[in-house]
């Protein structure tokens, strides 16, 4: 599945415990790994003193990166260039064919500037390549990593039933239990009928059909790791959101990983910030593997 993972670096912590979490994939997947450090283009006003420092706190940065995985025997390539970070991350990866990319969701491009998270989204915009976001409250010191519980929220969608391959492989390299659920969203099912509570036989039907999705993905998921253990389930969320029940079922059951289509069928659309898994992504506290919309 991951025959190659880009890992860009910015020398911020929450970068560092990506790159932590990228080796731990690229050592079970048996992986190439490509580590990247961007400096931002609009450095470029900068004195060639400026500029040599800039090139100079990269290498390092990247070099950083090298030892950790030396430490656990995993040999990488390191690349230290220009550009606008995003685009040159979404570029080099296409470039180099990777499997995954692996990102922390914020950090530090700059001396002082935080800029990371917009990176990220950035990164997640641009890229055709799967994206795994390692959030800022992270604080695992570990080499290696164990997900015992993956959750793969879906829609019915055919870019939320993309994630299957994702999941399935994940799932087998850790020995997961994959957690298939849907969301009923009863006020956006409603529309204007809702104000006055739904039928019984409509929200009945909602769930037969919610559940036909969760066993329909739980299968396909199951033919390309069989043997791993799948749950499926089916939530309702009104007035707090889709979201914030996939949050909720994360803290409840325990979740250590989110794979995840990044549209759905309600925002094909739309941009990432405004989707569902935007929404999950800026406030969940456990890595997520997002799968852009093919």
């Amino acid at each position: 599945m991951y025959d190659r993972i880009l890992i860009p670096v910015d020398g911020s912590d929450e970068a560092t415990r990506a790159a932590r979490r990228g080796l731990d994939l690229a050592q079970r997947f048996d992986a190439a790994v490509d580590v990247l450090h961007v400096i931002d283009r609009r450095s470029s006003t900068r004195t060639s003193d400026e500029q040599a420092q800039l090139r100079e706190r990269g290498e390092a940065i990247v070099a950083d990166i090298e030892a950790l995985a030396k430490d656990v025997d995993r040999p990488v390539t390191t690349t230290v260039t220009d550009g606008s970070p995003a685009a040159r991350i979404a570029r080099l990866a296409s470039d180099y064919d990777a499997g995954l990319i692996v990102i922390g969701r914020q950090g530090i491009t700059g001396i002082e500037k935080r800029l990371l998270g917009g990176v990220t989204e950035g990164v997640l915009h641009r890229s055709d390549i799967p994206v795994l976001v390692v959030p800022k409250d992270d604080h695992s010191a570990a080499d290696t990593f164990d997900y015992d519980r993956l959750l793969v929220p879906t829609d019915g969608s055919t870019n939320a039933t993309s994630v299957a391959p994702h999941a399935g492989a994940v799932a087998r390299q850790y020995g997961a239990t994959a957690h298939v659920l849907s969301v009923i969203d009863l006020q956006a099912a409603g529309g204007a009928f809702s104000a006055g509570g739904l039928e019984e036989s409509f929200v009945d039907r909602l769930e037969d059909e919610s559940e036909a999705i969760v066993d329909e993905l739980a299968a396909e998921i199951d033919t390309m790791a069989a043997d791993i253990d799948i749950e499926t389930a089916v939530e309702k969320a009104s007035l707090d959101g889709v979201a914030a029940k996939i949050r909720e079922y994360v803290a409840t059951h325990e979740i250590d990983l989110i794979v995840m289509g990044s549209h759905g069928r309600s925002n094909l659309r739309r941009q990432l910030l405004g989707s569902v898994s935007g929404a999950v992504l800026r406030s969940v506290d456990v890595p997520m593997v997002i799968v852009t919309r093919s």
